[in-house]
């Protein structure tokens, strides 16, 4: 008879990847599953020099890259992806070029995307919106 060796079953462990997505910088945060405690945080001014770099997708890849790495350390091996536009009474609610490039540069390091939501804050009838009667003349 052959001796099977029995294979212990690794428990992939999940994380929360927060990824907000303006025209002017792009965040990404990884937390636990339940989204209380902070894993890995990074943004695209964390890894650019020059401030009009911020949003880019260049930027928003080397930070997903750099959280991504410490999650790994910390044993996230998958996640789940939330992205968040500014939205609210003002804000534009799509999100900027950072977050396609950002959940790229995930899925490339080797974390395993379980969902992808969309998180922008909808307003509904709260402030006034900014521009005034006539709305913005350009």
């Amino acid at each position: 008879m052959t001796k099977r060796k029995s294979r212990r079953k690794r428990r992939m462990r999940w994380g929360v990847a927060h990824i907000y997505a303006s025209y002017n910088n792009t965040i990404v945060h990884i937390t636990d599953i339940t989204g209380t405690q902070t894993i890995a945080r990074c943004s695209g001014g964390m890894v650019v020099k020059a401030d009009r770099l911020q949003s880019s997708p260049t930027a928003a890849m080397a930070a997903a890259k750099k959280a991504a790495e410490i999650a790994v350390e910390r044993g996230i091996r998958g996640l789940h992806v939330k992205i968040k536009a500014p939205g609210g009474h003002n804000g534009p609610y799509n999100p900027g070029p950072g977050a396609q490039a950002a959940i790229k540069a995930l899925s490339r390091i080797g974390m395993r995307i379980g969902t992808i939501q969309e998180v922008t804050p909808v307003a509904h009838d709260g402030c006034r919106k900014k521009g005034g009667r006539r709305g913005r003349r350009v």
